[in-house]
């Protein structure tokens, strides 16, 4: 059974209900004919016994009414009148009427002739038992032809949607090497013949596009890491001179950590430009030590600040995670609760499936809490670029970690980063 929202199932309920509502015309257009036929009939039955009854009277000077199971006759004149005729019919104007006699329906045509009134009734409840099991008759053909409709459109849909089928599983098994492959040639000169072509068409613009990337980064990897090397370099040389200065000495040291964050962020947005596809046999890396020296890296930005910052360790997780991308992302999280907290606490906690960063700071109002995670946002107070939190849910993003942010103006900011969906996964 093909789910609700495939094709081949809106083809066959679409088929469905063009042939319930077509059975539904066509049954109410047989029925309403046959019942205007079958009253069209008795009408002239009653004229045909109403014209023998007259003539026989004209002749014979006596009414013989007619003697048949469904017809009955009456007259009514200054000469001689029927018998017992129903109070129903005696007030009726000449013509054609529908009337109920004694829980039975009756036609009845009335007519003048020769100062003499006719009365003729035809007994229709035989005419509705037949009407009533004709419809009967027309509404099981509406359902057969209903499901009937639904079956060869589901019929239809297999075998139109086979090409389609086929062409979606030859695109699925396309891997991004494949540059010689060519779907346009696996299918007919017909429409799944243009949707292949278009696919190609598009894998080839995807393919050219994927290659400039590919020499961007290379070139950016290349040409950011030379002078980053540089300088690092050129540090060195100036961390041996003894004639430096307390200060100058600090200057130097921030340099360093500055051309460190510069290579380990472009590593890290290198990787997250890769494709990810995780490998059993990954080393797993060791979450409290990153926690560790990302402390210590980031140990300096307290400075004369009144802050105590606690590390706890409540568990010892080994995840398969490249560990610069770790890094960023614990690296970044410390760091914005440092920015934000003049005097107080902030407190890391690590547990066997989560990581916490507690902060007694700045916290954020709604409207900024509702925007943290956006690309390139920024509060009033925010001293950065407005890509930390927005880089580190892209990682979380990346290995399924789920990432929450509790915040209150004034009262500090709780982020919370729980790994068990990547275990599970």
């Amino acid at each position: 059974m093909p789910p609700i929202n495939s094709l081949r199932f809106r083809v066959a309920f679409a088929f469905a209900v063009f042939g319930g509502l077509l059975s539904i015309l066509l049954v109410a257009g047989i029925y309403l004919t046959a019942h205007e036929f079958g009253h069209r009939l008795m009408d002239e039955t009653l004229r045909a016994e109403l014209d023998d009854a007259v003539e026989r009277h004209a002749r014979d000077s006596v009414f013989v009414p007619p003697n048949t199971v469904s017809i009955k006759g009456y007259v009514l004149s200054n000469t001689g009148s029927s018998q017992n005729i129903p109070a129903a019919i005696k007030s009726l104007l000449p013509g054609s009427h529908n009337v109920n006699i004694e829980e039975i329906d009756y036609r009845v045509l009335i007519a003048d002739r020769n100062d003499v009134r006719y009365f003729m009734l035809f007994d229709t409840d035989r005419q509705h038992e037949r009407e009533e099991r004709f419809l009967h008759f027309l509404i099981l053909f509406a359902l057969f032809m209903t499901v009937a409709s639904a079956g060869g459109g589901f019929w239809l849909a297999m075998h139109i949607l086979i090409p389609v089928a086929r062409l979606a599983r030859q695109v699925s098994q396309v891997e991004p090497g494949d540059v010689n492959l060519s779907l346009a040639s696996l299918a007919r000169n017909d429409e799944v013949g243009e949707l292949a072509r278009a696919f190609d068409h598009y894998r080839h613009r995807l393919q050219e596009f994927i290659e400039r990337v590919n020499y961007f980064t290379a070139d950016v990897s290349h040409e950011l890491r030379t002078p980053l090397a540089i300088i690092l370099g050129a540090v060195e040389v100036l961390e041996q001179d003894e004639t430096l200065s307390t200060k100058q000495r600090e200057r130097v040291a921030r340099i360093r950590r500055a051309a460190q964050d510069m290579i380990d962020l472009s590593s890290a947005l290198l990787l997250l430009a890769h494709e990810y596809l995780p490998v059993a046999d990954d080393q797993p890396c060791d979450v409290s030590e990153v926690v560790h020296t990302c402390v210590d890296k980031h140990r300096h930005l307290i400075g004369d600040h009144p802050i105590r910052l606690d590390v706890e360790l409540h568990g010892e997780p080994q995840l398969s995670v490249e560990r610069p991308l770790l890094e960023i992302v614990i690296g970044n999280l410390l760091r914005n609760a440092l920015f934000n907290t003049q005097s107080g606490s902030i407190l890391l906690r690590l547990e066997a499936e989560r990581f916490i960063v507690k902060d007694t700071g700045l916290g954020m109002s709604p409207e900024v809490l509702a925007r943290a995670f956006e690309r390139h946002y920024k509060s009033a107070s925010s001293a950065g670029a407005g890509v930390g939190l927005s880089l580190v849910q892209r990682i979380c993003d990346r290995y399924g970690w789920r990432i929450s942010l509790n915040s209150r103006e004034g009262q500090g900011t709780t982020v919370e980063i729980d790994f068990s969906a990547q275990r599970s996964a």
